[in-house]
């Protein structure tokens, strides 16, 4: 008997039916069957299966005389053919990853389960991209005593991603649907009714193949029989639960019909006609009219909107409202806001109901306007547009001036307003390049502007013009312009090509070592880089506009990584990481940064190196830190390195220098003097024009306080956006009428709020200067990152999210301090906790006094506002 039976069903399939039965073979599991159910193919997949069958004695071919015109039949052939108390199920065009068998038998044994099942990934084949579905469901490995435990994995209704017990399957009867479509629907509905104990793993265990050929029943969405099937395996799932006596779990199952199955339709809806749409709306219709108001209440609220116009058969503005749902999700032609709430179109009604996306509450620049494309053509070389500009929350103020935006270009434009608060503009413009047009809108009386994208018809021919093509994009059919043409593709990838062999790192470091044996550093040329190239910020900063307030004889080169900005007007700027980098580096008599240049890149003799750092706190650093604790002599051998090649270093204070020196086995020259970027704390001097700029820039409305969160990242999860814990959507239901946010994240992480939250969220990441934020801000909530240190200096109140303490300190960074006991403010864990400390700041603030003084006498001390004075005039006196 082997361990697992793999039931591969196929029909007409017979150039993918070996790549799937190879990956059953290959598995690491070797005492396995495959059994190829074949639904009475007629090409040549008999001859392929008998073929396999013949190669390998684990194969076993099974054949129907007719075709049954679905799945369930053929997987039904295989449950009554397995010989292995596991059977688990593939798609001839799908593929099983290596470890999946072995893995899920493991599982289902170490727990007992009835069936175990594993996360599905969909393998889009045009590039090769592994996507998962609904990861959130296997985030965590676990045993599940019933689905009423989970009524969520409803949305797991995948029959090929699970391992199951034979005898589950056959002492209950459990058998696939023959006559419907979605069978896997019914069935996955009805193992969850009858299964009480199963087990969810959080690896990949089914490879989902996503062709560009529409030769599968789920990719047939443009034909209405596969709405109806649909709609009837959600229908027959509905009533198994309520004949196994789980009708209080029908809300959840039709949740997910609404969730997902309804999307499925809606999402490409903007491009059927009105006829098709109609129809799709009769079939859905009465079942929608059936699902429980609970299910309806889970949704979001554009989904709701659009299951509300089917049911009230408004099909024209069905396909407006559809198109909202992915892309940039354009908002409404019209709204109507009434007694505090929000309504999607022009008449109020609970179903209508958008309130929760915020989007009457935006800031200027975030708000929401909708740009409809009614007229476009072209001469062949101009295009001519008329455009009507929608503005349904009443954003745009009494005085503004108008724009097309294509890139980097600016086409004025002059909108007339027009019936239904409307503006119709005509442009004509010449597009060239790659971009996505917006019309914009200035406020002038701050100089605030707001963009949005053009909206066109989905069926709108792309227009050819000399080096472009004028066309839309996505089910939401944005309007785009795109370069041409093959021969201009061939020439970038060319030069690409030549470029990158010629441009390889190795080859730059070699010429930088030739150069700095051969030409001699200027004594005079300094390079200027801070955050590897990210910013105009920092102490390099401050000690810059000290040079240069002092009119020392140094020629000034700042390192800019690429896409960056901020930098003042005359500042010279060299690319990160280019051919001028490397020469600039060999060239300069005087290097200046706060991370770390190029680590294999030597010091030239004669040039001197300022090392600013970046921060000081209670994170492990240098040889203790994750990266290089660990005994491998190579990175660690890099970064020692890298440290010699350090002249002078900045230490904030003299824990700092306890800490870091040994850490990072430097013995050179120690500024103990403050650190330059806090001068400007010290003195309470914003660098770009005062608080009230800040707040202007960032539009935090007047009365409300301001909280700058600024978590640090995690090294095991970085660019993730995991760092960001707090649960901003239940902070903002607490107090979005009395604080605004300032959400900064570290410079490595990747993370935005969702535009339902940017009432109450401002994105501060890219604001180039946190001295400033942290001078306009209230209060600062932070978890383990340095900031802390600097923001004391203002004497403002500090709140510490701490709710992965034990991981952070244990398995994670690692830290030198035991914070909860250091913490010059509370350390909370939850967002309850969180919300009502800031509620009783001031008292809170007040209780931490003693703590806050210790921590300031521990990281400030040697803070007086003249670092960067003192610095240059010790460090820079040479260049006199």
């Amino acid at each position: 008997m082997p361990d697992c039976t793999v039931v591969v069903i196929t029909y007409n399939d017979a150039a993918r039916l070996p790549r799937a039965v190879r990956s059953v073979l290959g598995q690491s599991l070797r005492d396995l069957e495959v059994i190829i159910a074949d639904d009475a193919s007629t090409d040549g997949t008999p001859e392929v299966a008998r073929r396999l069958a013949a190669s390998d004695p684990r194969v076993r071919y099974l054949r129907r005389q007719a075709n049954s015109g679905g799945c369930g039949a053929p997987r039904n052939d295989g449950i009554d053919a397995a010989r292995s108390p596991y059977v688990m199920f593939l798609d001839s065009d799908d593929e099983l990853p290596r470890h999946a068998c072995k893995s899920l038998l493991a599982e289902i044994e170490r727990t007992g389960a009835q069936f175990v099942a594993g996360q599905i990934s969909r393998l889009h084949e045009s590039n090769g991209r592994l996507r998962p579905y609904y990861p959130s469901l296997f985030a965590r490995r676990r045993v599940v005593e019933g689905i009423g435990q989970e009524p969520e994995l409803f949305f797991d209704s995948f029959s090929t991603n699970k391992l199951y017990d034979v005898r589950l399957l056959r002492e209950n009867m459990l058998r696939f649907p023959e006559d419907i479509h979605y069978e896997d629907h019914v069935f996955a509905t009805e193992l969850y009714a009858v299964t009480r104990r199963f087990a969810v793993v959080p690896w990949v265990v089914y490879h989902w193949h996503r062709s560009t050929a529409n030769d599968s029943i789920s990719l047939s969405i443009e034909d209405l029989e596969n709405v109806r099937q649909r709609v009837i395996a959600a229908r027959l799932s509905d009533d198994i639960l309520r004949e196994h006596g789980a009708a209080d779990l029908v809300p959840h199952r039709q949740y997910r019909f609404l969730r997902q199955d309804l999307r499925v339709y809606l999402n490409p809806l903007p491009a059927r006609d009105l006829v098709w749409v109609k129809e799709f709306a009769s079939v859905v219709r009465p079942y929608l009219e059936e699902i429980s108001g609970a299910a309806f209440d889970r949704l979001d609220p554009l989904d709701r909107v659009c299951a509300q116009l089917i049911m009230d058969d408004r099909v024209e503005d069905l396909r407006v409202a559809a198109g909202s749902l992915t892309g940039p999700r354009a908002a409404p032609r019209t709204a109507v806001q009434l007694g505090g709430r929000t309504y999607w179109g022009s008449t109020p009604s609970p179903g209508m109901d958008i309130t929760r996306l915020r989007l009457a509450e935006l800031p200027f620049t975030a708000s929401r306007l909708r740009h409809e494309v009614v007229d476009l053509s072209s001469d062949g070389r101009r295009v001519r547009m008329t455009v009507r500009s929608y503005d349904p929350f009443g954003a745009l103020p009494p005085e503004w001036m108008a724009f097309l935006q294509l890139g980097r270009v600016r086409v004025p434009i002059d909108p007339q307003p027009s019936a239904q608060s409307a503006y119709v503009t005509h442009v004509e413009f010449t597009p060239t390049g790659r971009c996505e047009p917006r019309i914009g809108f200035t406020r002038l009386s701050d100089g605030l502007t707001t963009t949005d994208r053009l909206i066109a018809d989905p069926r709108t021919e792309p227009i050819e013009l000399p080096g472009c093509t004028l066309g839309v994009e996505g089910y939401a059919a944005y309007l785009c312009v795109r370069p041409d043409s093959v021969t201009r593709a061939v020439l970038r990838r060319v030069k690409r090509q030549v470029l990158k062999r010629i441009s390889t790192p190795r080859n730059k470091l070699l010429a930088y070592k030739l150069l700095v044996r051969v030409l001699p550093p200027r004594r005079n040329l300094a390079l200027f880089e801070s955050d590897v190239g990210k910013g105009y910020s920092g102490s390099p900063r401050a000690i810059y506009e000290e040079v240069r307030r002092r009119r020392l004889p140094i020629d000034t080169v700042w390192s800019v990584a690429k896409g960056r900005g901020n930098f003042p007007s005359d500042a010279k700027l060299v690319r990160r990481g280019s051919w001028r980098y490397v020469y600039t580096m060999a060239r300069a008599g005087i290097w200046v940064d706060s991370h770390g240049f190029p680590l294999d890149y030597p010091k030239p003799r004669g040039t001197r190196y300022l090392q600013t750092w970046h921060g000081q706190g209670i994170k492990s650093i240098g040889f203790d830190a994750p990266d290089l604790r660990g005994d491998f002599n190579g990175p660690r051998a890099r970064w020692r390195a890298a440290v010699a090649r350090w002249d002078a270093l900045v230490s904030p204070s003299a824990e700092f220098s306890r800490v870091f020196l040994p850490s990072n086995g430097y013995a050179g020259k120690v500024y103990r003097c403050g650190t330059p970027r806090c001068d400007a704390l010290v003195r309470g001097s914003t660098q770009d024009g005062g608080a009230l700029e800040v707040l202007r820039r960032l539009e935090v409305p007047p009365g409300r306080r301001v909280l700058l969160y600024a978590p640090t990242y995690r090294d095991q999860a970085k660019g993730s956006g995991r760092s960001v814990r707090v649960d901003l959507e239940l902070l903002a239901e607490e107090l979005a009428d009395e604080w605004v946010v300032l959400l900064r994240t570290h410079p490595i992480e990747r993370y935005q709020p969702p535009e339902h939250l940017r009432h109450f969220v401002r994105p501060a990441s890219s604001y180039p200067e946190i001295n400033d934020l942290m001078l306009a801000s209230d209060a600062l909530l932070t978890d383990y990152s340095s900031v802390m240190c600097d923001y004391a200096l203002t004497g403002k109140p500090m709140v510490f999210y701490i709710d992965d303490w034990d991981d952070y300190r244990l398995s994670e960074r690692g830290v030198y301090h035991d914070l909860p006991s250091i913490a010059p403010g509370p350390c909370v864990t939850s967002t309850e906790d969180l919300a009502g400390v800031l509620r009783r700041l001031p008292a809170v603030h007040e209780s931490y006094a003693e703590r806050y003084a210790a921590f300031r006498r521990m990281w400030c001390a040697d803070e007086r506002g003249d670092a960067a004075a003192r610095i240059v005039a010790d460090f820079f006196e040479e260049a006199r």
